[in-house]
Order: structure tokens, then C-alpha cells, then sequence
């Protein structure tokens, strides 16, 4: 089986052009939303784009962005909305890697859906295992109970989440037949890791205040406490309708998959997960006010849990 390079990315950090080889599929990355000058589909995404040219073979993604119109009249891209498909794997088919042929270069998000998205390409469309979509899908909406194999991935990924040997060993692992030895050794040892980070996540979640609709965190004074900030945003949603986490400089803002918020909206953002963005902390007090005053949303099922999906 040839298996193409490997890059990692996410929507604001993607990597130079120059640095991927031949024709390039980018999978699960959303285009960059507006958040100021420098970290916008314009100053990222584009440039990206047009220094990478005629060498991008394809660009799939499930994130919502107000720039998907602009490519709907080239078929290399296959963009949809969260709201259409919950996680990125679903939308890759034996019929689309046929039609966009072979690639040398597979650039994926960091998280499960994107790693997951990955192997699924080289598989010619084809989940890794029985029920790996579906796995993708409950991980990245946080709607139903994954099987045990993604739940220790998923574990592992967000203990590790900047190690990119641990990423390219789950691909490996997953087209490997998810086989004991190297890859499924380090997944193991990594989500070992993530059970210590357990305890700082309670320790601060015991510290949400609930301001109206929101469960308000400010972590930055408590940066020393290691904690899984997917985790953290899941307890505040269990407080309020919205959970709000202040760290690094940052805002991380989210709700229910289902619960019919879109923050995209709502905060004039061009795009990204409607129920799940991060803003300059800057915007604290706007964002606590348009959330507290804004109409509440229809949700979209009755169904609707928690979710805290990585952009």
C-alpha cells in the first residue's frame, strides 16, 4: 500500500506550500475564520491557496465558512456544514478518491475526525474499521459513546495533541489492520497520560461561575494546573447552556452540537463550528452580553448533549 506524506494542521497554523510535496488533499481543515487581520481566511487561507495552485488535488471539510461559495464552481473542493456532516470521514467515498486520483500529500487536522478523515483516503474511501465513521462522528459532535478504540485515540490525541509521530502512528495503526505493536504502544502509553490530566480538569471545573446562559471559567491565573480543555468546556456545559473557558489569551466558547446556537453568527465571525469558536479574550464582555440577551436558539434535536469539538 503506498502511503502519501503526512502534514498536520489547523485552520490558523497551516504550513508553507513550498514544504508539501505534488498534489496535495487537504482533509477536515476549515478555512480560516476572521478573528483579526493577521489570523483570517485572507491572510491565511488564500495565500495558502494560491501559492499552492494547480498542485491541490482536493479540499474536503465540514466546517461552515461564508467563503465556501466562492469555490462552489470547482470541483476539487467538497465543502459542507457541520450541521450536514457531523464529522469529515462520512463525506470521503471510493467514489471521490477515484475521481481525484492518486496524491502525494495528505494535509489532515490535528483531532481523531481529521487523523481518521486521513486513513480513510489512503483506504480508498474505505473505513479503517467497522464503524470508524461513526466513531469519527460521535467523537467530533459528542453525540453518542464511541467504540473503545477511538476513545483511546481520542485520549491520546488530546494528551499529546502536538505530537505529530503520535498522529502519523494512529494512521498507521489504523490502516494497519489496528494491529498490537509500535503505533498501538504509543497510543497506549498516551492515553495513559491523559488520566493524569483528569484531576486538574476537575480541580478547575469546580471553579466555574454561571453568568446567565453561560458557565464562565478564567483559567489563566491557574495555567500550571495541565487540564483537557474539551473536557473542561463538557463540564461547563453541564452548569449552562454555554460554557466559556478563558485562557492564553483566548476564549473558548461552546455548546450542545444540537442546541441550535451558531457563535459564527451571533459574533461575526466569517466562519468555523457554529457551536464551538475561540475569540480574543478582548471580546469577553461583548460575547457575555450578545449570549445573555441574544433570542434562544431552536435546537436542532432533542437529543442534543455537550459538545466541546477542537478547531
Amino acid at each position: 500500500m503506498s502511503v502519501p506524506a503526512l502534514t498536520f494542521a489547523t485552520p490558523r497554523k497551516l504550513p508553507s506550500p513550498g514544504k508539501l510535496t505534488g498534489r496535495v488533499v487537504v482533509l477536515d481543515v476549515a478555512f480560516a475564520a476572521n478573528i483579526s487581520a493577521s489570523v483570517s481566511y485572507e491572510a491565511i487561507t488564500k495565500p495558502f491557496l494560491a501559492k499552492l495552485g494547480a498542485r491541490l488535488a482536493a479540499w474536503v471539510d465540514h466546517h461552515d465558512h461564508e467563503r465556501h461559495v466562492d469555490y462552489a464552481d470547482d470541483d476539487r473542493f467538497v465543502l459542507a456544514t457541520k450541521a450536514a456532516h457531523g464529522a469529515c470521514p462520512e463525506m470521503i467515498t471510493p467514489a471521490l478518491v477515484s475521481r481525484i486520483g492518486p496524491v502525494d500529500t495528505i494535509m489532515c487536522h490535528v483531532d481523531l475526525d481529521g487523523l481518521y478523515a486521513a486513513a480513510k483516503w489512503i483506504l480508498g474511501g474505505q473505513e479503517p474499521y467497522a464503524g470508524a465513521d461513526a466513531d469519527a462522528y460521535a467523537v467530533d459532535t459528542r453525540l453518542g459513546v464511541p467504540s473503545a478504540i477511538a476513545m483511546t485515540i481520542d485520549n491520546a490525541l488530546r494528551a499529546r495533541f502536538r505530537d505529530d509521530e503520535l498522529k502519523r502512528s494512529v494512521v498507521h495503526f489504523l490502516i494497519g489492520g489496528q494491529a498490537a505493536g509500535v503505533h498501538r504502544d504509543r497510543i497506549d502509553e498516551a492515553s495513559a497520560e491523559f488520566a493524569a490530566r483528569a484531576a486538574g480538569t476537575a480541580q478547575l471545573a469546580a471553579r466555574y461561575v454561571v453568568r446567565g446562559r453561560v458557565a464562565y471559567l478564567d483559567a489563566t491565573s491557574k495555567s500550571a494546573v495541565a487540564y483537557d480543555k474539551t473536557d473542561l468546556l463538557l463540564a461547563g456545559q453541564t452548569m449552562a447552556p454555554v460554557a466559556m473557558v478563558r485562557d492564553s489569551g483566548q476564549l473558548a466558547i461552546a455548546a450542545a452540537f444540537a442546541s441550535g446556537w451558531d457563535f459564527v453568527s451571533l459574533l461575526g465571525l466569517a466562519g468555523g463550528m457554529p457551536t464551538r469558536i475561540s475569540i480574543p479574550d478582548q471580546r469577553l464582555t461583548e460575547a457575555l452580553e450578545k449570549i445573555n440577551s441574544a433570542p434562544l436558539p431552536t435546537p436542532r434535536s432533542a437529543a442534543a448533549t455537550p459538545e466541546a469539538d477542537e478547531t
